[in-house]
């Protein structure tokens, strides 16, 4: 990054230079994220601060053929003053309303798109229950909209777009327009979609999993066994019929979809009951408007039974207290060091980006797609068979570049995974 400061005039020349970029990275999350198809609903979740952007983007699904779209736009500073100024009870209950929206997009096939932009500060000082609540009314109480996600029915996607308060986070030594400008850059950089064909870059970038996953789904581990200098020494039991996934995610009826863009992760969902040591935080973890900074969590048979934080204990708190299985893991994704978010030596702020940066374990909701024939086992078969299930699903980075995981084998066997920080092929 150049030490000269951009004027505003150069900001304003430099953005509108980034148009015909910002037209193929809305191509790419449209038609490879949604995999919208003719007729199809799309339905998108957009901060109203880029409400030009989420243009492009309902250009560009009426030009792959959309029946019709839906924006349901969100703004930072209203829902900073409801929390402010409503009690914790409102959000005991989901509205009638918006759970009829929800539940009747899902129900009528829509793909689901959400715009991750907002500031990594927005509730800070705001009682971290009431959100907590809210999450959890919503992701109970509408139950099509969570379980068409959860079990393959609905394409869903998250794709990255700046507002100011974030970009200001990221780049606090330049000034605003500035901020935005440069986070635009790294976001289309991170996302593989700076170049001139995106879309087919996201066909390579996905052949490149294949390999990857080949390895771990032929191993067939037991268990994981993480270790790193920063204290971490954490075994993670793996369920007798676990899949590795990663890249392209596929619903029910066969359509491919990208959840994430970015995304760098091979995961799969642990053993519920299986957990056992420490595990260090490696990176801030922004939950909800909250930042959660330098945590430790302690495993016992699957179970967290005490954590810390230097700062935003109260926030994950709540996140381990969602439910009854929300301290219990739900995935844990590998991700090697040697990947263009942690090349760029960028902390986000945000989790879309910064769990593509380091290997992650997440507390809460398992993926049925990550069991054999999962997805067509209600929740019940798979608790049974170590499949976690939680209102909550909250990704948490641990990888560090000195960070070594053992895959071990059901004869107790060893086999090196990852070796200071990367594959161990690498």
């Amino acid at each position: 990054m150049s030490s000269i400061p951009m004027t505003d005039e150069e900001c304003r020349l430099a953005s509108e230079a980034l148009s015909d970029q910002l037209d193929r990275y809305a191509n790419l999350i449209v038609r490879k994220g949604c995999a919208i198809r003719e007729g199809q609903e799309l339905a998108i979740f957009a901060p109203v601060e880029r409400a030009d952007f989420s243009r492009r983007l309902v250009s560009s699904a009426y030009s792959a053929g959309a029946g019709h779209v839906t924006v349901i736009w969100g703004d930072d500073d209203v829902t900073r003053l409801t929390y402010e100024n409503v009690e914790t009870s409102y959000f005991e209950n989901t509205p009638s309303w918006k759970i009829e929206q929800l539940n009747s997009l899902a129900e009528e096939g829509a793909a689901f798109l959400f715009l991750e932009g907002s500031d990594p500060n927005m509730l800070r000082g705001i009682d971290p229950a009431k959100p907590a609540t809210a999450a959890r009314a919503r992701n109970t109480q509408c139950l099509s909209f969570r379980d068409g996600m959860d079990f393959g029915h609905n394409v869903w996607c998250i794709a990255g777009v700046p507002v100011t308060a974030w970009a200001e986070q990221v780049f606090p030594e330049l000034s605003s327009n500035e901020a935005v400008y440069r986070l635009w850059l790294a976001i289309l950089e991170t996302s593989r979609a700076a170049g001139e064909d995106p879309e087919s870059a996201w066909e390579t970038h996905n052949a490149s999993f294949e390999k990857t996953k080949r390895f771990l789904n032929t191993h067939h581990f037991d268990a994981l066994h993480y270790v790193s200098q920063n204290g971490t020494d954490l075994t993670v039991g793996l369920p007798a019929a676990h899949v590795w996934e990663g890249g392209a995610g596929r619903t029910q009826d066969g359509t491919v979809f990208f959840p994430n863009i970015p995304t760098e992760e091979v995961f799969t969902s642990p053993d519920r009951m299986r957990a056992d040591g420490m595990v260090y935080s490696a990176m801030p973890l922004i939950h909800q408007g909250n930042v959660i900074r330098d945590f430790w969590i302690r495993f016992e048979g699957g179970r967290v039974v005490d954590f810390d934080a230097v700062q935003g204990r109260e926030v994950l708190r709540h996140v381990i207290e969602t439910d009854e299985n929300s301290c219990r893991l739900g995935e844990c994704a590998l991700i090697s060091k040697n990947t263009p978010i942690r090349q760029s030596e960028i902390l986000f702020y945000d989790t879309l980006y910064d769990e593509n940066a380091s290997c992650h374990l997440a507390l809460g909701m398992g993926f049925p797609e990550c069991l054999e024939g999962g997805v067509e086992f209600n929740k019940e078969e798979l608790l049974s068979k170590g499949v976690n299930q939680s209102a909550a699903h909250v990704d948490f980075m641990i990888g560090t570049d000195d960070m070594d995981i053992m895959g071990i084998g059901a004869d107790g066997s060893e086999t090196p995974v990852f070796v200071n920080g990367q594959w161990a092929w690498e």
